[in-house]
């Protein structure tokens, strides 16, 4: 997970966002146009924190208590 923003507490780890410093390095070294990438990430961002967020939760709910 060396790319994303996360954030743990008692409740578990929540992704915040990426590192947009990677994700620009990478979006570079594929050879996507720098602008592009600046306009676009931060929307692909948003979603992909809502819905690995949502994902984890159920998957929190749906598996038996630890301890």
């Amino acid at each position: 997970m060396g790319q994303l923003r996360v954030a743990s507490s008692a409740d578990g780890t929540v992704v915040l966002g990426w590192d947009m410093t990677a994700a620009l390095a990478m979006a570079q070294a594929l050879g996507v146009d720098s602008l592009i990438a600046a306009e676009c990430l931060p929307v692909i961002e948003a979603v992909m924190v809502r819905k690995f967020n949502e994902q984890r939760a159920a998957d929190d709910r749906a598996s038996p208590p630890r301890g």
